[in-house]
């Protein structure tokens, strides 16, 4: 496990995951949104995140969370060698951002840009919700699949596979 690749529909977990899980493993973690945005909300030009991107995938250990771009993410899903794929109810997810706007307004989420309007973000990510749902889901869970013959796959479905998730990688870290 040099180079994990956490994704999954929108609101999911991946970031307070990916924290997690570069605080067991030492990889270093990367939000994809820390390179996507800047300060304050606004977007990258899409050629610098591009850029950004491909220099990251470049790196010998990561553990990168999010989607950037639909070009980006099947790259980076390429380069892994270890899927963790967020697939969570859809019901939990538009729950998740909810949960993600009503505690930021206290502690920023982890991985949230700087200074990034959080009600703007939480809006957009009830749209996103119902896109990647219908859109990328049945693609993320074909590839994931695939993907079980030549990488380490974790496809997460509920909050009791994420905690078998956690100890698993605790009891390789201990060994």
């Amino acid at each position: 496990m040099k180079k994990v690749a956490v994704f999954g529909n929108t609101g999911g977990g991946k970031s307070t995951l990916s924290q997690r899980l570069a605080d067991m493993t030492g990889l270093p973690w990367v939000p994809l949104d820390s390179i996507q945005y800047r300060p304050g909300g606004g977007e990258v030009p899409p050629a610098e995140f591009k850029a950004a991107h491909d220099a990251l995938l470049q790196q010998d250990r990561w553990v990168v969370d999010g989607f950037g771009s639909l070009d980006t993410v099947w790259a980076r899903l390429a380069v892994a060698d270890t899927l963790v794929y967020l697939d969570m109810p859809i019901w939990r997810h538009y729950w998740w951002v909810t949960k993600r706007f009503l505690q930021g307004s206290w502690v920023p989420p982890a991985g949230w840009p700087e200074r990034s309007p959080l009600l703007k973000g939480t809006l957009n990510s009830y749209t996103t919700v119902w896109l990647c749902h219908s859109k990328l889901t049945p693609r993320y869970r074909q590839y994931v699949e695939q993907a079980e013959a030549t990488k380490q796959v974790y496809h997460l479905r509920s909050r009791q596979d994420i905690a078998q998730f956690y100890q698993t990688i605790a009891a390789q870290a201990r060994s």
